[in-house]
């Protein structure tokens, strides 16, 4: 994936699946690479139209969810980028839970029954469905992993004010119920997802990509009932199949271990599984576009001389 220098370019950052260049200091524009990552590590061969399905698929929903609350995006110039506002982060994860999967039945299954200060109750199994969804906020970490902090905490530190955190809450709540819409119309249950806030001024804005398969865990609604009835596994819809099979063979990004071969039957099956995500959870046929290095970069260009303005 190529590095372009933007016209008022002020900084780039270069992340695991995504490209941030900052324009004037005050617009971001997000380029959503074919990388992939698992475990903290890129996976060493990219998946074609991967950025095309999350950056798609997040503006989406971005728009779909613009009557809750401002959210970042301007403008989508290309199918794989995203420019917006620049915003200060908070620097916490909202992360939100419908099912008790994942990080929280880890925790809930070690016989803890409090994550992030809120209380589980007992005589749940997995991907039982929460009485309410809960808030199971995380940190932003510069290095290293994202740790568990409950609500006190994060006021408490100064992360957000009391006042701030109320709003996050207030947005985390309303958006993943109408994401919990969005996917039954799919006749999917969006199980868990994260969102990430950020300030101007005195707005808070909602920020990055939501609701797409690398943030957020869906289960096929159709047979969950029974699936949980006999004890079976649910019928997953997120990148847990890329997981699995690093599992599978010995990897899970420790010391020591190496990322098994990537061959292009597997990349090919990846990029499908993908391109079915898209599918599935917008209900609409995928079109994949490519476009070369230089007409990305003139669309995008073209996009932030009309912002400029």
């Amino acid at each position: 994936m190529a590095t372009f220098q933007f016209p008022g370019q002020t900084n780039f950052y270069s992340g695991k699946v995504r490209d941030v260049y900052t324009i004037a200091d005050d617009w971001l524009v997000m380029i959503a690479s074919n990388r992939i990552s698992a475990f903290d590590v890129i996976l060493p061969k990219a998946i074609p139209f991967k950025g095309q399905v999350l950056n798609q698929i997040a503006a989406y929903m971005l728009k779909a969810t613009s009557d809750i609350c401002p959210n970042w995006l301007v403008s989508t110039p290309t199918p794989d980028s995203a420019i917006g506002k620049k915003c200060i982060p908070f620097k916490v994860e909202m992360v939100i839970r419908g099912n008790l999967t994942g990080h929280a039945w880890r925790t809930y299954s070690s016989g803890k029954r409090i994550l992030c200060g809120v209380t589980m109750a007992d005589g749940m199994k997995e991907n039982d469905i929460f009485s309410a969804p809960i808030i199971t906020p995380s940190t932003k970490a510069t290095v290293g992993h994202d740790e568990d902090i409950s609500r006190e905490n994060i006021i408490k530190t100064g992360i957000a004010s009391e006042a701030d955190y109320a709003v996050l809450e207030k947005y985390t709540h309303a958006l993943f119920e109408r994401g919990k819409q969005l996917a039954a119309k799919q006749g999917l249950i969006l199980v868990d997802t994260k969102y990430e806030f950020g300030k101007i001024g005195d707005v808070i804005y909602l920020m990055d990509e939501i609701h797409t398969p690398d943030s957020s865990r869906y289960f096929y609604a159709d047979g969950y009932e029974e699936r949980q009835a006999k004890g079976e596994r649910q019928k997953q819809l997120s990148k847990e199949f890329v997981r699995e099979w690093l599992i599978e063979h010995n990897f899970m990004g420790k010391e020591g271990q190496v990322v098994p071969e990537m061959t292009d039957e597997w990349i090919t099956t990846i990029s499908n599984r993908y391109i079915e995500l898209y599918e599935k959870v917008i209900g609409e046929k995928f079109v994949p576009e490519p476009l070369s290095n230089e007409a990305t970069f003139d669309r995008i260009n073209k996009a932030l001389q009309q912002i400029l303005l």
